[in-house]
């Protein structure tokens, strides 16, 4: 199992993949971030289509995609395949991303809390789901990776498309408002967000890059989790508890330390902001 050491690679340029689960009616959201350094990108695309082929010989027609949320419930073409081979293919992918070492970050949003304070508490920056888990995922990379030497504006940032949050959402990364320094307690002479390269979120079609559609499938579990853990949901099987929390212990061995997301101690009115809105269950989530 990892510890809290390390995950990035120093002197290495990172891409961080992200995609969300639970924007519509959902009572939790979640946005993941998979982060990949250039030595073994190439190695985890090349895998990640060798499981789509893999799902297209089970389908019986060409996956170009994979839809976590219709995968889950056997929704559409994924109506041949039982549940109990759905589940073991899902206990594949989740070993799989352990062996490769990748490193995840992560956000939630309690919607009910979000919504009835969005108004009132929540800085206009991110007043709306989607950009505050998108900024969360930045401030929570830039705290982690200023601690590593020689590591300066190493993390290219790539989204699923979200054509109406596009143009705000790199406005906000571009320009980020002062209160967000004490986040990663800024010092005088370091520039804003230094970790990030370009400082420009780049946006494309999870069809056409695979590590969206590994970001979105850790993001559909995550909020699954939260959702039943916090009983907002009801179990769709007997035993998916059991399963959810084998699946979330692998990916705890893979988070960034939690204290560069959702920190215990020490918080500054930053932190508060992503604390406060937060899912409970998620923000207990511990490393492995």
């Amino acid at each position: 199992m990892s510890s809290n050491k390390s995950l990035f690679q120093e002197d290495a340029v990172n891409s961080c993949y992200c995609d969300e689960s639970g924007i519509g009616q959902e009572p939790i959201a979640t946005m993941v971030g998979v982060i990949v350094d250039a030595s073994r990108m190439r190695k985890t695309k090349e895998d990640w289509q060798f499981l789509l082929g893999i799902l297209s010989n089970l389908a019986g027609k060409k996956v170009a995609e994979l839809h976590t949320a219709d995968f889950y419930a056997g929704n559409g073409i994924w109506r041949i395949m039982e549940g109990p081979d759905r589940a073991s293919f899902i206990d594949a992918i989740f070993d799989w991303l352990t062996e490769r070492k990748h490193s995840i970050v992560y956000s939630s949003v309690n919607k009910n809390i979000f919504h009835a304070n969005s108004n009132i508490e929540i800085p206009a920056e991110i007043n709306n789901v989607w950009q505050f888990m998108g900024f969360h995922l930045i401030l929570s990379i830039q705290k982690y990776q200023q601690t590593k030497a020689k590591n300066k504006g190493n993390t290219y940032l790539f989204f699923d498309n979200e054509e109406r949050e596009e143009r705000r959402f790199i406005d906000l990364v571009k320009n980020p408002p002062n209160w967000s320094d004490e986040y990663y307690a800024r010092a005088k002479k370091q520039s804003s967000l230094d970790q990030i390269i370009d400082s420009c979120p780049h946006f494309s079609d999870s069809k056409d890059v695979g590590l969206l559609q590994v970001a979105d499938f850790l993001a559909f579990f995550l909020r699954r989790y939260a959702e039943i853990s916090e009983n907002l949901s009801a179990p769709d099987y007997a035993d998916e508890k059991v399963k959810l929390n084998e699946w979330i212990g692998k990916f705890q061995q893979r988070m960034i330390p939690q204290a560069h997301i959702y920190p215990k101690t020490a918080r500054k009115l930053a932190h508060e902001y992503f604390c406060k809105y937060g899912s409970k269950s998620l923000m207990s989530l511990r490393n492995l």
